[in-house]
C-alpha cells in the first residue's frame, strides 16, 4: 500500500467522479418513501400592496392537492429573519415584493402542485413601489440609521490637496444561479420530530428557525446535508424553502419534497446588493490620496436579512490594498420593494473594493498616468503606512511583492505599449489592459460565528470516520479536511470517510461562509485528532514501557517512538481491547480577533488574502461586445493544502466575478417585477466567454503567518475580486477611443449597451 504526506498534494475532489458521472446524491436525488407529497409555493404578483382577499378554494379542490398552508397554519414564529425580523414565511396582509410567498400546497406530484398554485384568486390594493436606490434615498426609506465612519480629517485634507475629483459609480446586482436550486425534503418522525434534508449553507440555523416556526425545541429537528450544488451565499439565509417544506410535512404528517422551479427560484430569492457611491477625493501631483469622502448606498430589498453585516464588510474593504490617511464614509441601507438582498461571494467586500478601484482609475486618467503607477504608489507598506482606517495593523502584507512579480511575468509594461500602437491603427476594434490588486480580510465580522466543531472516530479496523460542521458546496472542503486528518494520523487518504453534515452530531454550527469553512472546521477536526492521539500515546507508553517520551511520529501507517515503531491498525485493535477511547469531539475558535462595531475599530480579521490580476480585452466599438484575450493571475493561497482545488477556486471565482462585472445584469421594471428571471433573459458566463489565454499561478512564496491549518490561506471569496481587472481593462479600451484624454464614465456591469453608451458619451466630449 502506498502512503503519502497528503498535505500540499494535488488530488481530485472527493466527489469529482460522482459529479461528472451523475452519481453524486443531492437532496432531490434522495429516494422518496411511499406516501411522499410534493410542494409548490404560491407567490404575490405585486411589489407593494395590501391583500384584500385570498380565495384558495380552487387550489384546495385542484387535482392531487392534499393540503394548503398559509400564515394561519404556522403554530410558532412566522419569520425566518436570520438576525432581524422582517422576513415572514407568509405575510398576513402586506406584500412587499413581487414574488413574495403567500401560501403553499402539498400534492401527489410536483406537476399537480405547481398547477394548483396558479388557481389562486388574490385581490390586492396596489401601492406605489420603491425600486431603485435613488428612489429610496429621496424618500428616506432606510432599514437603519445612516452610519458614518471617519479617520483623520478628510475635509481638510481634500481642501488642501493640489488636485480634486468628484463623481459617482454603481455596481449592479447578481443572481447566484447555483446549479442545484433551492430544495428541501422533510420526513416526519414520532413525537413531532422532523428530519430535514436541505440544500443549505447553514444547517444549524435551518434547524433553529424550523423549530421556532413549529414552536418546538431545537432537538426535535435534525438537518442533514451531504453536499449542495453551489451556494455562493444564496443558501446561507434563504430559509423559506426548508421552512415551508417542514410546515407542509408537519401538517400532513407525510414526507414532503419541495423543489423550486428555476424561474420561481430567481423570482422569490434574494440577490447580490447593488451599490451606489458618490465620492470626493483630494490627491497630490504623484497621485497619492490625501483625503477621501464617500457616500455609499446599497439596495437591501424588503428586509434587513444580512444587509447590516454586508455593508459593514463593504466599509471594511473600502480601502482594498491602499493606505488612505483621511477618510469618511456615510453608509445608507436602502429599503426597496424587491426580494431581500442577501449574501453573495465577497459579501460586500467586492462592492467596497470596486468603489475605491474606480476612484484610483479616475485619478490616474486625470493625471495622464498608467493606473498601475497610481495603484502601486498608494499601497499599504511595511512601515507607518500599514494601519487601516479601522485601526488594524497589517502584518502580513505581500501585495507589493505579488504586484511586482506579476508585472514582470505578464510583460505588462511591454504590452501596454503594444496595445497603444494597436489602438492607433484600428478604428473599430480597441484593446485595453489593467492590473488590479486584492486584499481581502478573513473571518466572520460577527465575532461569535468564528467557531466550529468536529467529531472523529477510529474504528477497530483502523478506518476513520469524520464529521464536521462545514458544508461541501463544490469548493472541496471535505477533501481538504480529510487530507489534514489523514496526514495527522500518517494514513492513506482513503482511510478517512466524511459523512453528511448533521445537526445531531455537530451542534450550533456557523454557516459555511466568510471563506472560513476549512480554516474553522479543519482546525476543529485536528483538535479532535489530537485528543485521540493523546489517548493512543498514553496507552503505548504504558503498555510498551516507552521511556523516551518525545512526541511520536505518525507516518506510513506507523506510530514511531524513537527507534520503535508500531503498526497503526494493530495498536488501534489493542487500544480497543484495553478499553481506550478512540473517539473524540473537537472544537476551535479563531484567536486574536476583536472588533468594536460602535467605534468601528479593532481587529476584525485573523489574516488577509492577497492577489493580483492582469487582464487584456478587445472591444468592438460598433457593437459594444468584448473578448478577453488574456488573463494573468498571481494569488496567495499560503501553504496550500491541495493546490489543484485552490487553482480551481481561483479560476472559478474569477469567472464568476467576470460575469458580475460584464454581463450578469439584474433588472426590475417600474412596477417591481423582475424581468431577468430565466436563462433566456439572464446571461452567466459560458465556455465561449472564458479568457483565450488563462494563466493562473499560486504565489510560491506564500505562507500564512498566523496559526491556520497547514499555514494555508483560503481561496473561497478573494479570487472573485481578481475580476476587477476585467472591468478596468474594458474602461481602458473605451478611454483609447478618445486617445486617453478623457476618463470614461461607465457603471458595472459593463454590458455591450453600457460600453456603447460610454463610448458615445466620451465622443460627445471630444
Amino acid at each position: 500500500m502506498r502512503y503519502n504526506n497528503f498535505i500540499n498534494e494535488s488530488r481530485p475532489h472527493d466527489s469529482a467522479f460522482k459529479h461528472v458521472s451523475g452519481f453524486a446524491e443531492y437532496t432531490d436525488d434522495i429516494k422518496e418513501p411511499e406516501g411522499t407529497l410534493f410542494g409548490a409555493i404560491g407567490w404575490g404578483k405585486k411589489a407593494n400592496a395590501t391583500i384584500k382577499k385570498i380565495d384558495l378554494s380552487e387550489v384546495r379542490s385542484s387535482k392531487g392537492v392534499i393540503s394548503v398552508v398559509t400564515h394561519l397554519d404556522i403554530p410558532g414564529r412566522n419569520d425566518v429573519g436570520p438576525v432581524f425580523d422582517g422576513d415572514p414565511i407568509f405575510p398576513k396582509r402586506k406584500i412587499e415584493y413581487y414574488g413574495q410567498p403567500l401560501f403553499a400546497v402539498a400534492a401527489t406530484s410536483t406537476e399537480l402542485a405547481r398547477k394548483a398554485v396558479l388557481k389562486a384568486k388574490i385581490f390586492y390594493k396596489e401601492l406605489k413601489p420603491i425600486i431603485t436606490i435613488n428612489e429610496a434615498l429621496k424618500k428616506n426609506k432606510l432599514l437603519f440609521k445612516v452610519r458614518k465612519i471617519e479617520k483623520g480629517n478628510p475635509s481638510k485634507a481634500i481642501s488642501k490637496s493640489k488636485n480634486y475629483l468628484k463623481g459617482n459609480f454603481t455596481t449592479g446586482s447578481q443572481e447566484h444561479f447555483y446549479l442545484e436550486g433551492q430544495v428541501a425534503f422533510a420526513l416526519p418522525k414520532e413525537d413531532n420530530d422532523l428530519i430535514v434534508y436541505s440544500s443549505t449553507q447553514h444547517p444549524s440555523e435551518t434547524q433553529q428557525l424550523i423549530a421556532k416556526m413549529l414552536n418546538q425545541k431545537n432537538n426535535s429537528i435534525t438537518v442533514l446535508v451531504r453536499r449542495i450544488g453551489g451556494g455562493f451565499g444564496g443558501k446561507e439565509t434563504n430559509f423559506l424553502t426548508s421552512s415551508i417544506c417542514a410546515l407542509l410535512a408537519y401538517k400532513t404528517k407525510n414526507p414532503v419534497k419541495l423543489r423550486l422551479d428555476r424561474d420561481d427560484d430567481i423570482i422569490i430569492t434574494g440577490k447580490r446588493h447593488e451599490f451606489y457611491s458618490e465620492y470626493e477625493v483630494g490627491f497630490d501631483k504623484k497621485g497619492i490620496i490625501n483625503g477621501l469622502k464617500i457616500k455609499l448606498a446599497s439596495k437591501c430589498g424588503m428586509s434587513p436579512d444580512l444587509s447590516y453585516a454586508i455593508n459593514e464588510r463593504a466599509l471594511l474593504h473600502i480601502d482594498n490594498a491602499y493606505f488612505i490617511p483621511n477618510i469618511q464614509v456615510k453608509n445608507y441601507l436602502c429599503k426597496t420593494n424587491t426580494s431581500t438582498s442577501t449574501a453573495f461571494r465577497g459579501f460586500g467586500g467586492n462592492q467596497g473594493m470596486m468603489a475605491i478601484e474606480n476612484i484610483i482609475d479616475n485619478i490616474s486618467r486625470y493625471l495622464k498616468k498608467d493606473p498601475f503607477e497610481i495603484r502601486k504608489i498608494n499601497f499599504y507598506q511595511k512601515n507607518k503606512k500599514n494601519i487601516t482606517h479601522y485601526g488594524m495593523k497589517i502584518e502580513d502584507n505581500v501585495i507589493n511583492e505579488i504586484f511586482d512579480k506579476l508585472v514582470k511575468k505578464s510583460d505588462y509594461k511591454k504590452r501596454v505599449i503594444e496595445i497603444k500602437k494597436f489602438n492607433l491603427k484600428n478604428k473599430y476594434k480597441k484593446k485595453g489592459i489593467s492590473i488590479t490588486p486584492v486584499k481581502f480580510g478573513i473571518s466572520f465580522t460577527t465575532i461569535h460565528l468564528n467557531q466550529a466543531g468536529a467529531l472523529v472516530h477510529i474504528y477497530t479496523d483502523g478506518s476513520i470516520h469524520l464529521n464536521h460542521g462545514g458544508i461541501e458546496m463544490g469548493q472541496g472542503t471535505h477533501t481538504k479536511i480529510a487530507q489534514l486528518v489523514a496526514n495527522s494520523f500518517g494514513l492513506t487518504y482513503e482511510k478517512v470517510k466524511i459523512s453528511s453534515t448533521n445537526t445531531s452530531k455537530i451542534p450550533n454550527t456557523s454557516a459555511s461562509a466568510a471563506s472560513s469553512t476549512t480554516d474553522l472546521n479543519g482546525a476543529a477536526a485536528l483538535n479532535a485528532v489530537s485528543k485521540i492521539k493523546a489517548n493512543i500515546e498514553k496507552f503505548i507508553i504504558s503498555k510498551y514501557k516507552i521511556y523516551n517520551k518525545k512526541k511520536p511520529i505518525y507516518k506510513n501507517g506507523l506510530i514511531i517512538f524513537g527507534n520503535r515503531s508500531f503498526k497503526f491498525e494493530k495498536i488501534i485493535q489493542e487500544a480497543y481491547l484495553n478499553r481506550i477511547s478512540l473517539s473524540s469531539s473537537g472544537f476551535y475558535s479563531t484567536p486574536k480577533i476583536k472588533f468594536n462595531k460602535k467605534s468601528f475599530s479593532g481587529r476584525p480579521f485573523y489574516y488577509f488574502c492577497y492577489g493580483a490580476a492582469v487582464t487584456e480585452v478587445t472591444i468592438d466599438t460598433l457593437t459594444g461586445e468584448n473578448i478577453i484575450n488574456r488573463v494573468d493571475i498571481l494569488h496567495d493561497a499560503g501553504n496550500a493544502i491541495n493546490p489543484a482545488i485552490e487553482l480551481g477556486q481561483i479560476e472559478g471565482g474569477f469567472v464568476q466575478g467576470q460575469g458580475w462585472l460584464t454581463m450578469e445584469e439584474v433588472n426590475w421594471n417600474s412596477k417591481g417585477q423582475i424581468t431577468t428571471f430565466s436563462p433566456s433573459t439572464y446571461k452567466i458566463p459560458a465556455i465561449s466567454d472564458m479568457p483565450k489565454k488563462f494563466n493562473v499561478e499560486i504565489y510560491k512564496e506564500g505562507i500564512n503567518k498566523e496559526n491556520v491549518v497547514n499555514k494555508s490561506k483560503t481561496t473561497g471569496e478573494p479570487p472573485l475580486m481578481l475580476a476587477m481587472s476585467v472591468f478596468f481593462s474594458i474602461k481602458d479600451a473605451i478611454a483609447s477611443v478618445g486617445n486617453y484624454k478623457i476618463s470614461p464614465i461607465i457603471d458595472a456591469p459593463a454590458t455591450p449597451e453600457k460600453i456603447l453608451m460610454s463610448i458615445k458619451n466620451l465622443e460627445a466630449k471630444l
